[in-house]
């Protein structure tokens, strides 16, 4: 009985000290574990989606990149970059593929499906009400205006979003990044090349050159 309580004071000798070490390194490291931010639950990917859909008239993906990258900081640079490049290679919105990646990632099939209700609903309803009221005021001279101006606002946020994502490619690797970003704005936007062909091309191209740089 004796040689129980000695093996017993041993262990609870042994226990309080290693959560005194435990207690010493967390105080020390509060920094460390607070810039990480938590993953989101299933509530805060739908609410998340939900201003990126009520935000984003003209295209929603810079408004995706700027809530998932720079407000909640969810993802990096580089991980919503091949995240986009993933979404852009599969059927169907990439925007909405983007969302069921992401609500997956953190939160699974709850998550899923909540990013992706949090994208669809509010637009299905908006969608509804802005048909109803085309039909009935489309012929209007001035309407013709503001969707001309929508439009071109649109433009500039696809523009200063791919700028964004490529600004961190070309810094790192110019001699890579830099021809492929140029040959791709060139054949799609100013020869209006087929994108299909364009990327069958360019795609194997630009992987074996990043392998090479690699090595």
């Amino acid at each position: 009985m004796q040689l129980f309580g000695e093996i017993d004071a041993e262990h609870r000798s042994v226990a309080l000290k290693i959560a005194a070490a435990g207690s010493r390194t967390k105080g020390m490291e509060p920094n460390e574990s607070s810039a990480v931010p938590a993953a989101p639950t299933p509530r805060e990917l739908f609410v998340a989606f939900l201003t990126i859909t009520l935000s984003g008239f003209g295209g929603v993906l810079p408004w995706a990149r700027r809530m998932l990258v720079e407000t909640k900081a969810w993802l990096d640079e580089d991980t919503f970059n091949e995240t986009l490049v993933l979404c852009q290679s599969l059927p169907g919105p990439n925007i909405v593929n983007m969302s069921i990646v992401v609500g997956s990632r953190f939160a699974g099939a709850r998550g899923a499906v909540a990013a992706v209700s949090g994208l669809i609903a509010a637009p299905l309803v908006i969608v509804i009400v802005l048909g109803a009221l085309y039909d009935r005021f489309g012929a209007m001279p001035r309407l013709a205006g503001v969707i001309a101006g929508l439009g071109a606002a649109a433009s500039g946020l696809v523009a200063a979003t791919a700028a964004k994502m490529a600004a961190p490619l070309v810094r790192r690797r110019p001699l890579v990044a830099a021809p492929f970003i140029l040959a791709a704005f060139v054949a799609v936007g100013l020869l209006r090349w087929p994108l299909p062909w364009v990327l069958a091309a360019l795609a194997p191209l630009s992987i074996a050159a990043a392998w090479r740089v690699r090595r």
